[in-house]
């Protein structure tokens, strides 16, 4: 459990306010340099306030396939032979140590970067880890989910816990002597769901589950990314795209800079420079990234599923077919569209289901909430300013989960999980 105390420790003194017994973290004290959220968010921490991590020829870990829906593998078109199965990635000690499943956020693959930061961060403590890719990824839908119409925060839990236990029948030979569970973003919802069915299910007994910077009600967190899509950027008209006006600020930034260097601090260095990016255009950004994860879903779940909403059911689809007039119908269609589209017809279908608002609370935190403020091995670290949470949700968070949560000022969405303080943190719940 996080307690004030053991974070005064553990911070050096470092100022708390007690609100309704969460830890809120003093913005005084906390240290983190971008108090702008969506530069937060897309450019995350300055290089020299990360944690120390091991390099990749450092860990010993390899990728592996599982099959698990065969029967799909040939109903799937030619050009889905890289999902037919499903990869993850696992990095073991060589020694017996507690096992991590990482669950990664909305869209992303097993090995998106936040993913391979936690991966490094645990292994450096010690650990084994698993990486594994959100349900609502490309790969997953393709070769884990039942009905191929993620959404349903139950079911994917219920498919990602078939994953978790196929991946334990691959690797008999590693040595756990515990198992815990962290996800970030939508893969935090996705772990608290996860976490509820073991209780019944009792293949992993989870020891510690942390929820990084999860959607409270998932249909506001969408709404709110969304909305970032519509946002008006100056200097965009009918000649000017949003992609050519971050493409030529990039091509100035480079200019000046006398050489192009494509690491992981790329974006917080060039949100330093005279061509950095502004408001408008940052929640353009993020808006359009997460577009092209809502149609990516879209798209998959209609193929999958024949449905004819954006892929006619009977068209050819082959590895030469270009998919490009598909991927524009689908980036027509946002998140709300697949969740009118293609989620609640599935979920009336399957379960007799009713209104938009009785679907809302049993795909958000609010369906566990009992057993979210009676379980103590579940703790919660989040953003004040991140910009998927609605009015309301941190009131949620403080009285569900008590001094199980703590609030960070700063950090937009998921930005500062790289930063020292919060390493530390999330390494000190584990160890607790």
């Amino acid at each position: 459990m996080l307690r004030s105390l053991r974070f005064a420790a553990l911070f050096g003194g470092l100022i708390l306010s007690a609100s309704a017994l969460a830890v809120d973290i003093d913005a005084a004290s906390y240290g983190y340099p971008l108090t702008n959220p969506f530069e937060a968010t897309i450019a995350t921490t300055p290089p020299d306030l990360r944690p120390e991590l091991p390099l990749d020829d450092d860990i010993h870990q390899s990728d592996r396939s599982i099959t698990l829906r065969p029967e799909r593998a040939f109903n799937l078109p030619d050009n889905f032979w890289a999902v037919k199965k499903l990869t993850y990635r696992i990095a073991t000690q060589d020694k017996a140590a507690p096992l991590i499943f990482l669950i990664a956020g909305t869209g992303a693959r097993y090995d998106s970067s936040l993913n391979e930061y936690l991966k490094k961060l645990y292994y450096k403590a010690g650990y084994h880890v698993v990486q594994l890719s959100s349900p609502t990824s490309f790969d997953f839908i393709s070769a884990a989910s039942r009905f191929a119409t993620p959404g349903i925060t139950k079911e994917d839990a219920e498919d990602m816990y078939r994953v978790m236990q196929a991946v334990r029948a691959q690797n008999p030979s590693v040595p756990v002597t515990d198992y815990y569970l962290t996800g970030y973003s939508l893969g935090a919802l996705d772990a608290a769901f996860v976490a509820h069915l073991d209780e019944t299910r009792r293949s992993f007994n989870f020891k510690k589950v942390l929820l990084l910077n999860p959607p409270v009600n998932l249909y506001t967190s969408i709404t709110n990314l969304d909305k970032l899509v519509q946002t008006e950027v100056k200097g965009i008209n009918n000649t000017t795209t949003f992609y050519e006006l971050v493409l030529n600020k990039l091509t100035r930034y480079f200019q000046q800079k006398g050489y192009i260097d494509l690491n992981d601090a790329l974006l917080y260095d060039f949100q330093q420079s005279k061509q950095h990016l502004t408001n408008e255009q940052m929640a353009m950004l993020i808006g359009t990234s997460f577009r092209f994860s809502a149609a990516d879903i879209a798209f998959t779940s209609d193929l999958i599923n024949r449905r004819g909403l954006i892929t006619p059911p009977k068209y050819p689809i082959t590895e030469g077919t270009s998919l490009t007039p598909f991927l524009k119908r689908a980036l027509q269609c946002d998140f709300d569209c697949y969740i009118t589209e293609q989620v609640i017809p599935m979920w009336r279908a399957r379960t007799d289901g009713g209104s938009l608002l009785q679907l809302i609370d049993q795909v958000s935190l609010y369906a566990l909430k009992d057993y979210l403020h009676d379980s103590p091995k579940i703790a919660v670290m989040h953003n004040a300013d991140d910009v998927i949470l609605g009015p309301g949700d941190l009131g949620f968070l403080r009285k569900t989960f008590g001094d199980r949560l703590t609030v960070y000022p700063f950090g937009g969405h998921c930005g500062n999980l790289n930063y020292r303080v919060n390493s530390d943190a999330m390494l000190e719940f584990f160890r607790g």
